[in-house]
């Protein structure tokens, strides 16, 4: 009887011991999808490790302080479009917002989904150079042979001025690469790039031309 009670309590305490280790594994798991989304959050908010800072809108004061954005464009192995910036460089004035343009081109004969990874270089300017708008933001769809224009707006935070790091630093980089996405399921539906006057819908924000150089 005494061996009967003894064996069932070990089953239960076995039993107990699976469902932590099962309840660890999920979280484990649960943890290893969360911590990319996380860590990309952390890196637009800080501008960590060259990520370019999001916001909704251009906090920033204009100061007296020039810089030289160039902007390059690449597009992944497997995906064929056509990527280019429509303009290889700005000069634009710290604080002040501009919006530059890519132009997209899908050359392939099937509807293609694809997103736009990006990085700022050297990697101080990442703490300043903000996004307001920009179709990176958001997948986007091409149909075949479609052509698009993509938006970013864009400003260099005053407080870039005051950081001595940069204090000799006046020419930085944005780069962009396309790559393919991983679901093309509704690609064939209308894409989020498609819009007014072969125009794409920049996300997370308005922009306006009227700072364009």
């Amino acid at each position: 009887m005494t061996q009967h009670i003894d064996r069932a309590k070990r089953e239960r305490r076995n039993r107990q011991v699976m469902m932590i280790l099962a309840g660890v594994v999920f979280a484990m798991v649960g943890l290893a999808y969360a911590s990319v989304p996380l860590y990309r959050l952390f890196c637009q908010v800080t501008g960590y490790q060259g990520t370019p800072r999001i916001a909704s809108a251009n906090s920033s004061q204009a100061v007296n302080r020039m810089v030289t954005v160039t902007f390059t464009a690449d597009v992944a192995s497997g995906l064929g479009w056509r990527f280019q910036p429509k303009q290889h460089q700005m000069q634009v004035q710290v604080g002040k917002s501009y919006l530059a343009f890519f132009e997209a081109e899908n050359l392939e004969k099937v509807p293609v989904k694809a997103r736009a990874t990006y990085n700022i270089s050297p990697d101080p300017f990442a703490s300043y150079f903000t996004k307001t708008a920009c179709f990176c933001f958001t997948e986007q769809t091409l149909q075949p042979g479609q052509k698009v224009d993509m938006p970013v707006s864009f400003y260099i935070d005053a407080d870039m001025a005051k950081d001595p790091t940069l204090s000799q630093m006046n020419d930085v980089t944005l780069s962009y690469t396309f790559f393919r996405a991983a679901d093309q399921g509704d690609a064939t539906k209308v894409g989020a790039a498609e819009g007014v006057s072969g125009t794409a819908a920049p996300a997370a924000g308005t922009v306006s031309k009227s700072s364009v150089n």
